[in-house]
């Protein structure tokens, strides 16, 4: 897996639009955070998406979130997900 600079590199050194790159940066935001929680990026998809997160939190974020590390990133995304949906698996993974 890359970390969150050789992931910056690329998406500095490719010819990607703004929106490939907060296309990624929203994958990027799923896939850690459902690590943390210990789903499948899938099911934090549809949870995210249920409550209109992606719309409207994840992609309105990026020009402030992708400049941050991933745990405050992931923390942000929780803090969504909690807001709108405090059932949602309250279990985080112990690291």
């Amino acid at each position: 897996m890359f970390g969150l600079l050789e992931i910056t590199y690329y998406l500095c050194t490719t010819k990607m639009t703004i929106s490939k790159r907060a296309t990624e940066f929203v994958v990027y935001c799923i896939e850690n955070t459902a690590a943390r929680l210990g789903v499948s990026g899938a099911e934090l998809y549809h949870e995210l998406k249920r409550t209109d997160g992606i719309r409207s939190f994840l992609y309105p974020s990026y020009t402030t979130l992708h400049t941050q590390g991933k745990e405050y990133i992931v923390d942000e995304t929780l803090e969504y997900i909690r807001q709108h949906n405090p059932d949602f698996n309250n279990q985080e993974k112990q690291s």
